[in-house]
């Protein structure tokens, strides 16, 4: 008698206003992830306009949207980019994509569940902001991580975003990146400033990942498409990619991985 496989920990990137590097840190975390021999699965969430696949200079054939509209076998979109880093493609400029109906929204968490048992772990990089494939990504995830920067829209954005979560799902125990920082001084105090305005107006407590500091090799590898932790391994934001990802896989038990 067969058992069913187990769900691997489902692990949602998002921020609440676009341009502070989700998309970036998503595809490099996936990457060290891989690295560490843990079979990566990373969904492209923006359903309307995914770019994951621009970022890591990948061809798409096939769409997320074919498996929503056509019921194409979402197994056969999945790209392996590398060993253990395996990527689940978005539709670009498709607006109506965004909205996704409670029909397909059942559809897509059924087709979704079928897949991941496949893999350790799993990310999933959302679009930005609040709209319903964010919100309903973040419900289905079991961890939820929010990057932000220092810059304020992106820190009032990015507590719009907890406080939707929170007051609209129950989510709690958001984990917080912090990118774009001069120092780590910067970062912890970005961190702090959040946590307390988090505290006081939804009584909830974040966990702090880390900083990434501000790096010229992270866009020289935008540009370049290619993950910077494979184009410039030593570099200061590939060394904290790498801290976040140890915590992320203690967190999931996967640590031995």
């Amino acid at each position: 008698m067969s058992t069913a496989k187990k769900s691997p920990p489902i692990l949602c990137i998002s921020s609440g206003k676009g341009g502070v590097g989700k998309t970036t840190f998503s595809v490099n975390l996936a990457t060290a992830l891989a690295q560490r021999d843990v079979k990566t699965l990373l969904i492209d969430g923006d359903l309307g306009l995914g770019n994951v696949d621009v970022v890591l200079g990948i061809q798409v054939d096939h769409t997320i949207r074919e498996t929503v509209e056509n019921g194409l076998d979402p197994a056969s979109i999945i790209i392996e980019v590398q060993k253990n880093l395996f990527v689940l493609p978005a539709s670009s400029g498709v607006p109506e994509m965004t909205g996704l109906s409670h029909e397909n929204q059942l559809l897509l968490s059924s087709v979704l569940e079928k897949i991941i048992t496949d893999f350790d772990l799993v990310l999933v990089d959302t679009a930005a902001g609040i709209g319903a494939s964010v919100l309903w990504f973040n419900k289905w995830a079991s961890a939820n991580i929010i990057i932000i920067t220092p810059d304020p829209t992106s820190l009032t954005d990015g507590y719009a975003l907890m406080k939707v979560l929170a007051s609209r799902q129950g989510k709690k125990g958001f984990q917080l990146v912090v990118n774009n920082v001069k120092s780590k001084a910067e970062a912890l105090n970005t961190f702090t400033n959040m946590a307390k305005v988090l505290s006081q107006f939804l009584q909830e407590t974040p966990t702090y990942l880390g900083p990434l500091p501000k790096d010229t090799k992270v866009i020289q590898a935008i540009r370049s498409q290619t993950p910077f932790l494979l184009s410039a391994p030593d570099c200061p934001a590939a060394r904290a990619i790498h801290l976040i990802a140890n915590q992320l896989l203690k967190q999931a038990g996967l640590q031995g991985a």
